[in-house]
């Protein structure tokens, strides 16, 4: 009786054991399998972190370009023309007069467009010409800007040409001047109105006579005249990118 009582009492804590350690395995497993599970939303949630955003049909709207204004009591901006042979034309320009032609050149001439040019057309006692990039008076720079002279309703240009005046060349089209200048070497008054006069030469005119009388026709001049460069000291004004129109 006592051996069959003490089998027993051994076989219910050997039982007890056995649960003890099975609850205990199955904790364990659990515990695992909960910490899987957050390695695995943690590695998602580092990839959505670096991931890019989700595509979308509407595209950003363009930032606005800052608005430049030119001060009123603005120096005039001043043009140096270098040519090959050391010789400088320096000129000032007349934002009041034409802003828009005045915001071209220095447009043109800061970018370096003019650097290498030659003044292709030239005449005695009237003027020289430049500024064309085939060096030919056909090239442009692939626009045109609006003619700001009166015959064209701009009223505010009152420039005569008279020698030194720099001036813009254009074609029938009032609106077709692009880069193409040109620098008066005597009186040319007859073109007041018709063209858009926007400086003059404060230093320098000797020298534009000088490659003027190389034809005393009107054609290319006799020897080449070529431009090293074109700066503009603008007293630090910063100017805005001229309006322009197709040609």
């Amino acid at each position: 009786m006592k051996k069959r009582v003490i089998w027993v009492v051994m076989i219910i804590v050997l039982a007890l054991m056995v649960s003890s350690l099975l609850g205990a395995c199955d904790t364990k497993e659990t515990a695992g399998t909960s910490g899987s599970q957050t390695s695995s939303e943690a590695g998602n949630a580092e990839a959505q972190d670096t991931s890019e955003p989700p595509a979308t049909d509407e595209e950003p709207e363009p930032e606005d370009e800052e608005e430049i204004i030119v001060p009123a009591d603005a120096p005039n901006p001043v043009v140096t023309i270098t040519m090959e042979n050391g010789n400088e034309i320096v000129l000032e320009l007349y934002y009041d007069k034409a802003p828009n032609t005045v915001c071209n050149f220095i447009w043109l001439a800061q970018s370096g467009f003019y650097d290498g040019l030659i003044f292709h057309r030239v005449s005695e006692g009237f003027m020289i010409q430049g500024g064309c990039p085939e060096g030919t008076g056909y090239g442009n720079p692939g626009y045109g800007i609006k003619g700001e002279f009166s015959s064209n309703g701009y009223t505010d240009n009152d420039i005569s040409h008279i020698p030194g005046v720099i001036s813009m060349a254009r074609s029938d089209n009032p609106d077709s001047a692009g880069s193409q200048f040109f620098i008066c070497a005597g009186d040319a008054s007859f073109l007041d109105g018709k063209y858009a006069a926007f400086g003059v030469t404060i230093s320098g005119l000797k020298e534009v006579y000088e490659i003027a009388k190389l034809n005393a026709e009107d054609g290319p001049p006799s020897t080449p005249q070529k431009i090293i460069s074109v700066t503009v000291d603008t007293s630090g004004v910063k100017y805005p990118k001229p309006e322009t129109v197709s040609r």
